[in-house]
């Protein structure tokens, strides 16, 4: 191989191919020197050349290596102390993966070379290996960047249209009997036409991907026979992860995922991703030295004031440094790639309270948001926070900025609660399906809220229906791992069971909590599988359940479930109603003197305050005007759309609800009964002040097709 050197320039970062050669950079505050390393790439155990790297340019070491093309496996060695009570953990024997690099070659192949002790050594993390440790790790990949987006579009869905659909890449066509095999459980097998198919008859306008950055299976976990199928371990910010590609390991993935973002596009499905900034895979002081701690492990890390431990927000044994410049830097690049390079529509945070933090509190002005409220790129997006972490005043729900959406763990909660029999619930409840105001609406929109019933962790909706407890025994923990407040109910029976009086309540249960999903204002998000009725068997932590228990039956599927789920989000879909983009006022409008929202009793009169305090009350009636949207369409015209009364019961009996007076609406026709799954007729029709039969723990939705 002819090559040439020349100094190279410090930007951008990582690995840079011109159609000549390739531009590598690399930042690092406190590195001595650091080495260039190239291997083969049909044999990626064999180093082929090491060039120094001698410029440096504001902390970035850089070099261009001229003849090099798309497909080079390459990786660095940095020189420094290794005086780990200081921050420091160089140590050159360590290959190390570029932070910027936009494939990986493969999975790590976990040896105690790869860390940077003597692993057993009784001085533990402050001993000093000399093993090398390029054999065991993967390579960063040079990529050639271009692809034929065509006149890719986004599809830019308005937050109050949007219905998100949580996936795995592997687990949702791993078993699809008409998905090819050789591209089941991968990106090609989420952009195939029978994926999208799938989405669109069900109404799904984004697909919430579970992480896709390159990450690592924990070696306690493979040796136990388990792995880490979650994903939430991210080595490689700006790496489509291997594992997911059916075509390669040397930059096809990227080629892949791009092309399944190009057919969703097609479809008009947004591609959101669920990403992993606040920690690495590399642990705490007795991690693996892969990347960053070995790049540069006080410019990366949050340490405590004895500089050999690691600040932990995260149960994971360390925490991104999200308020240092450079870091910020690298979260910020990483999500202008995917946005600019991969196309993709929004981003979900995991653990968002921690990048909040600028030293130990979480403030939602930090930095971090800052940035990203003024970044002309990234604040276009849809940003989804998961707001909370396990540190002190983790728990954020309803306190990040504006033009933030978050995951509303109160919703999942009360819900669950409501349906489950709990009493104390109402007032609660009718915040909730409402799009809890209480939480948002100071500065935003209901469609901050993103209410679900069920997520990758914690139960399925079947699950959460036929559980009281938790059955964690396949992950290897004595059944301590996951959570033990599930606020399940499983309906008189734990699992399955014969009994067909209460399978009829669980499958009634089911429609309770999807109708209650897709009629609450604020921005639904499905489970996948969930209108399936994918069990796990009870189990409620499956992050290392790379299997079964995790991947979605299709054979097993519940297709009537699937049909009440489609026509739930037709109907959310064909009226604005149930998504509004302004906040309810309880008050009469001009026009008929009638609320935009109205509540009554079973005896069609209103409630008031004292109603609402009454703790054994199950139930509510609640009137939705049609015209009382306060809003205008693209084209200026007023919304309008027909009036709903919805009443939930949560009570074992069954209630006569009666209907109010002719002034909200002259007839009725129930339209969605959860005591049946199949169709309701329409021509029953109820007058104003007659009396509904409202089944024990029901959901009854009427429309009135003479308005007001």
């Amino acid at each position: 191989m002819n090559l040439n050197i020349f100094p190279g320039k410090p930007f951008p970062l990582g690995s840079s191919w011109d159609g000549n050669g390739v531009n590598f950079t690399l930042y690092s505050e406190n590195a001595t020197a650091v080495e260039l390393c190239l291997f083969d790439p049909d044999n990626d155990e064999k180093e082929t050349m090491r060039f120094s790297i001698t410029e440096q340019t504001d902390l970035t070491w850089h070099i261009y290596v001229q003849g090099l093309a798309p497909g080079q496996l390459y990786g660095f060695r940095v020189y420094g102390p290794f005086e780990p009570e200081n921050g420091h953990r160089f140590n050159p024997n360590k290959l190390l993966l570029d932070p910027y690099a936009k494939a990986i070659s493969g999975i790590i192949d976990w040896n105690d070379s790869l860390f940077s002790y003597k692993v057993g050594d009784p001085e533990e993390d402050l001993s000093f290996s000399e093993t090398d440790s390029a054999p065991y790790i993967p390579k960063s990949v040079v990529i050639d960047p271009s692809f034929d987006w065509g006149d890719d579009q986004r599809p830019n869905t308005p937050y109050y249209n949007t219905v998100i659909y949580e996936a795995h890449v592997k687990g949702f066509t791993k078993l699809h009997p008409d998905i090819p095999e050789d591209i089941r459980g991968t990106y090609a097998g989420i952009g195939h036409q029978v994926t999208i198919d799938y989405l669109k008859s069900l109404g799904i306008t984004a697909i919430e991907l579970m992480p896709v950055h390159h990450f690592v299976a924990d070696r306690h976990l493979l040796e136990k026979a388990l792995t880490n199928y979650w994903g939430y371990n991210t080595l490689g910010f700006f790496a489509p992860d291997v594992r997911y590609c059916s075509g390669g390991k040397q930059g096809q993935q990227v080629t892949e995922f791009k092309s399944m973002v190009k057919a969703l596009h097609q479809a008009g499905i947004e591609v959101i991703l669920d990403v992993v900034y606040n920690h690495t895979a590399e642990g705490n002081e007795k991690g693996p030295t892969l990347s960053f701690k070995g790049i540069d492990n006080s410019s990366y890390y949050r340490l405590t004031e004895d500089k050999r431990y690691y600040m932990d927000y995260t149960g994971t044994g360390n925490t991104l440094n999200a308020y240092l410049p450079n870091v910020l830097r690298l979260l910020m690049d990483s999500l202008r790639y995917w946005i600019t390079e991969m196309h993709v529509d929004g981003f979900r945070f995991d653990l968002a309270a921690t990048l909040a933090r600028e030293l130990h509190e979480v403030n939602r002005l930090s930095a971090f948001f800052d940035i990203i409220h003024q970044d002309p790129t990234i604040s276009q997006v849809k940003l989804i926070a998961e707001p909370w972490d396990i540190g002190e005043g983790g728990y954020q729900v309803g306190k990040f900025p504006i033009g933030w959406a978050e995951w509303n763990g109160k919703f999942r909660d009360c819900i669950r609660d409501y349906w489950s029999g709990s009493e104390n619930t109402l007032p609660e409840f009718a915040d909730r399906i409402t799009g809890s105001a209480d939480l948002y609406k100071d500065y935003r929109k209901p469609t901050a809220s993103i209410n679900f019933i069920t997520a990758h962790d914690g139960f399925t909706l079947h699950d959460l229906v036929s559980y009281n407890e938790k059955h964690n025994d396949a992950n290897g923990e004595d059944n301590q791992d996951g959570e033990s407040n599930n606020r399940s109910w499983n309906c008189g029976a734990e699992g399955p069971t014969d009994d067909q009086d209460i399978i009829a309540l669980r499958m009634k249960q089911k429609r309770n909590f999807l109708t209650t999903l897709f009629l609450s204002q604020g921005v639904p998000m499905l489970l996948a599988g969930d209108e399936l009725g994918r069990t796990q068997q009870g189990n409620n932590n499956s992050y290392c359940q790379d299997n079964e228990i995790s991947w979605l039956d299709w054979e097993a599927a519940d297709q009537d479930l699937r049909g009440f789920t489609s026509s739930l989000i037709r109907l959310r879909r064909e009226h604005a109603v149930f998504s509004r983009k302004n906040w309810f006022k309880g008050q009469p409008l001009k026009a008929n003197g009638i609320e935009d929202i109205a509540w009554f009793l079973p005896d069609g009169s209103p409630m008031d305050d004292e109603h609402w305090n009454e703790g054994a009350a199950k139930s509510v009636a609640t009137f939705l005007n049609g015209k009382g949207l306060n809003t205008l369409d693209d084209a200026g015209n007023k919304v309008v759309d027909d009036s709903f009364y919805m009443i939930f019961n949560a009570h074992e009996e069954e209630i006569q609800y009666q209907l109010p007076g002719d002034e909200y609406g002259g007839e009725w026709r129930i339209i969605i009964d959860t005591a049946s799954a199949a169709p309701v007729s329409a021509t029953l029709i109820f007058a104003p002040g007659t009396q509904v039969p409202v089944g024990g723990r029901t959901v009854v939705l009427l429309q009135n097709f003479k308005n007001q």
